[in-house]
Parts: structure tokens; sequence; C-alpha cells
């Protein structure tokens, strides 16, 4: 049977949920659905995400639905299975949402337990498709590419840490690319002193062959591998577009994740990332020039169909004193706010070390809310592997 997590349900329905499931349920407490399903999993007492999230009829389609999106795009190894009045107009939603099955309220106990098993079989099947790195021979890994229309925000900062963040859920399987090509320093913010830079993966040799093109990265400590920036303006103005799609679609048949930062504003060499992305975060500070540039940028994007599926938009240096709400930015962007890192004063004084804040051991703010935003990609097979199977095996 399945592994069952149960929200926004009565007792009633969650006795009935109960038996269904075999007991293999956990029931999350009541109240509002977070939107982000990286929120509603810290609910989750082993850490261990479920194969079917079953949702009771107490949670309204506005907060149902959005989640439901988010869960299949970001989390696909997860079924959705809501419990709601069946009408046509609910069937059509929840199909677009991605909602697995719809069951009536008051669905007894085997029609519930069908559900879930249909929902677990779909979950299966996808998780096999979605195998991590080392269970499979080669395959396409996400490439994230950090944007934003302005400099100062801290492209740098989260994409590094972001990168650090997701070694330590796939070693030796994330590559950090220094896009910004005149004046990057990702290799500063690491503390790197590269042997090889961007222009050197982009060009000769490790333009034609993966094996070469491995030995052109430099390897961080902590196992997270780096192109690094080249060393001058000049120099980084040789690397064109095309040079770009040609190097991430190499790494990403070799690396589970491959996170790009990039120069402010579109470049050819960002407009390449971002066309090559399965992912985009979108980042801004949370003051008001900044909330416009980000908001022309999402506008332009739009226009030019380049945001993919993975949208997840950052607000940095978040300030309460700043004069701005989160609502108010998600007014003027039209869409909503994912991850708010607060201004935090640790954040620069690791940069200045070359140790980012995530391996620096520290208890700040801006860290938890750097880990949120790791979760959002770090949870995408969604069981680990091993406690899967030998679970399911044991109870085979």
């Amino acid at each position: 049977m399945s592994r069952v997590v149960l929200a926004a349900a009565d007792d009633d329905l969650g006795q009935r949920v109960h038996v269904a499931a075999d007991g293999d349920v956990q029931v999350l407490p009541p109240g509002r659905l977070p939107g982000d399903p990286a929120r509603l999993f810290e609910q989750l007492l082993d850490g261990e995400l479920p194969d079917v999230l079953l949702i009771g009829p107490l949670a309204p389609p506005q907060e149902v639905l959005p989640l439901a999106q988010r869960l299949d795009v970001q989390c696909p190894g997860i079924s959705v299975v809501l419990l709601a009045e069946p009408s046509p107009e609910m069937l059509q939603a929840a199909m677009r949402a991605g909602i697995r099955d719809l069951l009536a309220p008051g669905a007894d106990v085997e029609e519930i337990r069908a559900a879930v098993e249909r929902a677990g079989s779909a979950a299966a099947g996808r998780r096999r498709v979605l195998r991590p790195m080392e269970e499979t021979a080669r395959y396409t890994g996400r490439v994230i590419t950090i944007a934003s229309p302005k400099g100062g925000v801290g492209k740098t900062t989260i994409a590094s840490n972001l990168a650090l963040g997701l070694t330590t859920a796939a070693p030796q399987s994330t590559v950090l690319v220094d896009l910004d090509v005149q004046f990057g320093d990702v290799a500063s913010a690491l503390g790197l002193v590269p042997e090889y830079t961007l222009p050197d993966a982009v060009q000769g040799p490790a333009s034609e062959d993966t094996m070469v093109l491995k030995t052109f990265l430099t390897q961080h400590p902590s196992g997270l591998y780096a192109v690094c920036g080249a060393e001058s303006p000049a120099a980084g103005d040789t690397v064109t577009g095309a040079d770009v799609t040609r190097l991430l679609t190499a790494l990403a048949r070799e690396f589970r994740y491959v996170v790009v930062d990039t120069a402010p504003g579109l470049s050819e060499q960002t407009l390449a990332a971002l066309d090559r992305a399965t992912d985009v975060v979108m980042l801004s500070s949370m003051d008001v020039p900044g909330v416009r540039g980000l908001r022309k940028e999402l506008d332009v994007l739009r226009e030019l169909c380049m945001i993919p599926a993975g949208r997840h938009v950052v607000m940095n240096l978040a300030d309460p004193k700043g004069g701005l709400s989160v609502r108010d930015v998600e007014t003027a962007i039209g869409t909503g706010v994912d991850v708010v890192i607060p201004r935090s004063a640790a954040v620069p004084a690791s940069t200045n070390q070359g140790v980012p804040i995530l391996a620096s051991g520290r208890k700040d703010p801006a860290v938890k809310e750097l880990r949120r935003l790791v979760a959002r990609f770090a949870a995408t097979p969604l069981m680990k592997p091993g406690r899967y199977r030998a679970k399911h095996r044991a109870a085979s």
C-alpha cells in the first residue's frame, strides 16, 4: 500500500482513510494549506515524502488547485487525490491542476482504497522516470537559471548557496556555471582559484568532448563543481549564446543539477540560459526599483514565451522597515512570491570569506529561507529510493 498524507480532513474522513491506507497515513494538523509544497512538507514527522497526498473537503478550491499545480511541476512523484463535490466545473479544474483523482466527500473505505492504489501506482511510474542520477546511465538534469533585471540583488550569493545546498542532496552531481561573462565572481564567492574558466569550457576540445569538459571544471571541497567566470571582460566577451547552449546541454547530460548564475538584464548569454532552463529563479531586492524591474523582465519573458514551468520568484534583502510588503510585491508583479530571504549582516561577511552561509553552520533567518529555496528542487525525486524499496519489499 502506498504511503499517504492526509490534509484538510475531519475525524470521520481521517478514520476512513486510516482504514483504506492500512494505517500508513499521516494526518497533517488543521489549518490553511500553504501554497508552497516545501512549506507543506515541513510538517511531515519523518521528512519522507508521500506517494499520495489526499486533500479533504475542508480546504477551499482556491487553496487546493494552486498547490496541486505546483506539486505537479515540482514534485511529479506525488499524486494528489481530492475529496470534493465532483461537479463538471470541479472535474475540469482538477484535471487542469494535475489532480489524479476526485472523490465525493462521503466516499467509502473501498472507494478511497481504490483511488489511493491508482494514485500510488501513477506516482511509482513517474518516480521510475525521475530516478536519481546514480540509478541511470544518462539523463538530462535540471538547469536552474538565476535571473534578475538589476545588479546588486545577490544573484551570485543565491546561486552559490543554492548550488551548495543541492550538492548536499546530490553529492558530486551539481555544477554551478558563472555566466556573468564580464564580471562574474562565483570563484570568489566559493573561495576557489580556478585553473580553467568559462572561455576554456566552451572553446577547443572541451566544446566537443564531455569527458574533456569535465576536466575543465573546478571542484569545491564540498563536492560541488564550478565553471568559473572569465579572467577579464575581453575574454568573457568571446563567449556566445550558442556556446552557452552547447555547454548547458552537455552539463545537463552529466549532472543532476546545473545552476546558472547570470549577468543583470537579458544579455545574449542570459537568454540562451533561459531558453535551456527547466527552472528559472526570478530574483529581486525588495524595493521599488527592483520590483518594477522584475515586473518588466517578467513581461518581456512572457512575450518571448521563455518562462519555463518551473518558475520561482525570490525576494532577497527583505527588510520590514523598507515599506513594502510581500502582498505589495505580488500585486506589482502580477504573480506570487515563493521565497523571501531577509537582509542579514552574516551574508556579506560569509561572501567576503568565500564561504557560502549555508556552509558556515550559522543559525540565521536567511539560512532558513535559503534552505527553503533548496528544498524546492531537492524534493524532486520524492522518496529516498533505498527506504522506499526496502519498505515495499518488506510489505510484499
